[in-house]
């Protein structure tokens, strides 16, 4: 991906070195990961590996800048207000609320070009594309994001707490799960079983969030703990409790594991990952 992006000392400079701080600035990568995985799995055409691979490159570096465009913009005095993100100054500490603004504007379109040259059929790039802009648009990521910063303060019954983290954050999981299929020509029953899995971890990963949030430190983290509870945010751990919480994430990856049971052992590092998700520290 540092290869695919503009180099920094290339006009506007400042534009591309936020960018490119942005997105390079390290995480857990677990979209990209996740597009890998599904793909893998669903690879029905050995003798076409090669597109297929080449393809998930491309697919899994754009869910990145999806994921890194929108942390730009949740960081920003407008948003979250936050200054660390993966342990260092949020982009628009470091390069001004304007550059960081165009960082993020910038890094969107970015995706839809890198997933527009991926070497696979025509049809399967543009439900690629759909699948993607669905899922950072209004009835996705962008979405949630408006209805978390309106109920800032305010209470959400359990239902309407689901509905809102399955957009803001299990709406781009389950993006990154079908891009992979896509890309790998997945069947029909294939699909039905990603999709089923990406649901059960998008509600997994923004739970153990919650959890996160209460239970580690800024230090592990690389951002700013205890920000929910401080801004009074509705979260799992609010409404249910913390021991709840975590054994609601649990049972969901057991519903993750059932989902891709049908898969088989080609499925082993989908499995892997919807166990990361919920044992992870930070």
């Amino acid at each position: 991906m540092d290869n695919w992006l503009v180099p920094a000392d290339r006009e506007p400079t400042a534009l591309h070195e936020a960018m490119r701080y942005a997105v390079l600035g390290g995480g857990k990568r677990v979209r990209a990961l996740l597009v890998y995985a599904a793909g893998q799995t669903c690879l029905n055409n050995p003798a076409g590996a090669t597109a297929v691979e080449a393809g998930l490159d491309r697919a899994a570096a754009a869910v990145e800048l999806i994921h890194a465009y929108s942390l730009v913009h949740d960081d920003l005095p407008c948003m979250d207000d936050d200054a660390l993100r993966r342990g260092q100054p949020t982009a628009h500490i470091r390069f001004g609320e304007a550059t960081a603004m165009l960082a993020g504007d910038a890094l969107q379109p970015l995706a839809f070009e890198w997933l527009a040259e991926m070497p696979i059929a025509p049809a399967l790039i543009v439900q690629a594309v759909h699948t993607l802009a669905v899922a950072a648009g209004s009835r996705g990521m962008a979405g949630g994001q408006a209805i978390d910063l309106a109920h800032v303060g305010l209470g959400m019954t359990q239902p309407e707490l689901e509905n809102m983290h399955a957009l803001k954050t299990g709406a781009m999981l389950e993006a990154s799960v079908m891009l992979g299929g896509i890309v790998a020509a997945a069947s029909s029953p294939q699909r039905q079983a990603l999709r089923s899995y990406a649901r059960a971890i998008g509600l997994a990963f923004q739970i153990v969030d919650d959890i996160l949030d209460v239970t580690a430190d800024t230090a592990v983290l690389g951002k700013t703990a205890g920000k929910d509870q401080a801004d009074n945010k509705p979260t799992y751990v609010s409404l249910l409790g913390l021991e709840p919480a975590r054994e609601l994430a649990a049972g969901l990856r057991r519903q993750a594991h059932e989902a891709i049971a049908p898969l088989g052992g080609a499925a082993a590092n989908l499995a892997a990952l919807a166990d990361f998700i919920v044992a992870r520290e930070r």
